[in-house]
Formats: C-alpha cells, sequence, structure tokens
C-alpha cells in the first residue's frame, strides 16, 4: 500500500487525509503539536491510517503533502523528503505570513521557495484552488459532465504525472500549468481561485490565461 506522509493536519490536511483513505492509500500525518494530539483524528480515519512527528511522516511517506504555510527560515525536514514528490498545498496570505519580497515583487513564487528550501525534492503545488471540504463532496467519477478541474504545477514531469494520477483517484481531471515559475495563476483573487467551484478542464484551462499580476496590500 502506497502511503502519503501528510505534514499538517488542519483542515486541508484532514481533509487531504480522508480523501487518500477512501482512495486506497495508508496516510502517516503529523502536527507541530505532537501525535498524541491527534488520536480522534486518527481514531475518525481508522487502520490505514498513523500519527507521527514531522520527520518521521516524512521518512514514512511514499510521496508527501506539505499542507502548512511556508516560513522564510526552513522547517521542513529536508533530509527525510530528499528524492521524493512533495505537494505544496500552501497560499502565500500576506495577512497570515506577512510580506516576502521576492514573492510580492513577482521575482518568484511561493512554491518556488518551497522548492528552494527542498532542493532534492520534486515539489509540486497541488490542492491550492480548491476548498477542503470539497475534495470529498465535489468528487465526481471520470467522464462526468460536471467533474471538476485542479491545476497542478513543478518543475518535474514525473510530480506532474504523480498529481495527475491522485486527481483523478481522488475524482478531479488536471490541467497541467507547469513549471513552477506560473503557479501564481491560481493563487487568490485569480480567476481560476475565484471560479474553483465551477471550472471543467477547459474552463480551468481559460481562466489560466485570463490572470493578471496582482498588487500586494
Amino acid at each position: 500500500m502506497t502511503t502519503i506522509g501528510i505534514i499538517g493536519a488542519g483542515e486541508v490536511g484532514s481533509q487531504i487525509a480522508r480523501a487518500a483513505i477512501a482512495a486506497g492509500y495508508a496516510v502517516v500525518i503529523a502536527n507541530s503539536r505532537g501525535p498524541e494530539t491527534l488520536a480522534g483524528l486518527v481514531a475518525e480515519l481508522g487502520p490505514s491510517a498513523r500519527a507521527a512527528y514531522a520527520r518521521d511522516a516524512a521518512a514514512a511517506s511514499d510521496f508527501a503533502v506539505v499542507a502548512v504555510p511556508l516560513k522564510v527560515v526552513n522547517d521542513m525536514p529536508a533530509e527525510e523528503l530528499a528524492g521524493k514528490v512533495v505537494l505544496d498545498t500552501n497560499n502565500y496570505m500576506v495577512w497570515r505570513d506577512g510580506h516576502i519580497p521576492v514573492i510580492d515583487s513577482g521575482e518568484k513564487t511561493v512554491h518556488e521557495l518551497r522548492q528552494e528550501q527542498l532542493p532534492t525534492s520534486k515539489v509540486a503545488k497541488a490542492f491550492t484552488h480548491i476548498q477542503a471540504p470539497r475534495l470529498l463532496t465535489s468528487a465526481r467519477p471520470a467522464g462526468a459532465p460536471d467533474r471538476l478541474a485542479l491545476s497542478v504545477s513543478s518543475n518535474f514531469p514525473e510530480a506532474v504525472a504523480l498529481v495527475t494520477r491522485l486527481y483523478d483517484q481522488f475524482g478531479f481531471d488536471t490541467v497541467d500549468n507547469s513549471p513552477l515559475s506560473e503557479s501564481w495563476r491560481t493563487g487568490p483573487g485569480q480567476p481560476a481561485w475565484i471560479r474553483h467551484a465551477h471550472q471543467n478542464r477547459e474552463e480551468l484551462a481559460l481562466n489560466l490565461r485570463r490572470t493578471r499580476r496582482l498588487a500586494r496590500a
């Protein structure tokens, strides 16, 4: 059974864990407070899930999901994530994260910074423009006329392929918005973000072309 390490057990991490368990994955999930604080969530998820510290979740994983904001000073277990695909679900929120000048200027995206912090991993931006509860309520079988599409961005084709497969298993189509330098196109305030609950593959591809750089307040 493929194991997903999930770093971050808030709404996003928890919902990805639920969707992953439903799709037949094993999950090792971590938060910042310690595995004992996740007993209730793990009991809900069932025997295919367990809690661990972040380094242990990363080490146990076949691939990982990072469901916590990026910090300027890296706090990710880079050694344990070496060589692995890492799905970054983070969005840059100034009100929460403070200003990061290289993102504000458009020089780099938040996901490029994550890749710099995990230089031996294969980072992919994923699950960033869907409300977490919709991972379960909006899933549809392949070919359904109302199937939603999600984007992926990465500098690594193998990471894009993994995310595409995972999206399909979760009940969503994929639009490739690579490389990571293009990942801003699904950020907060962009058309793909605004229309997240209503776009199929063709509509998402159109919304990615309709983007514009936004000023940071």
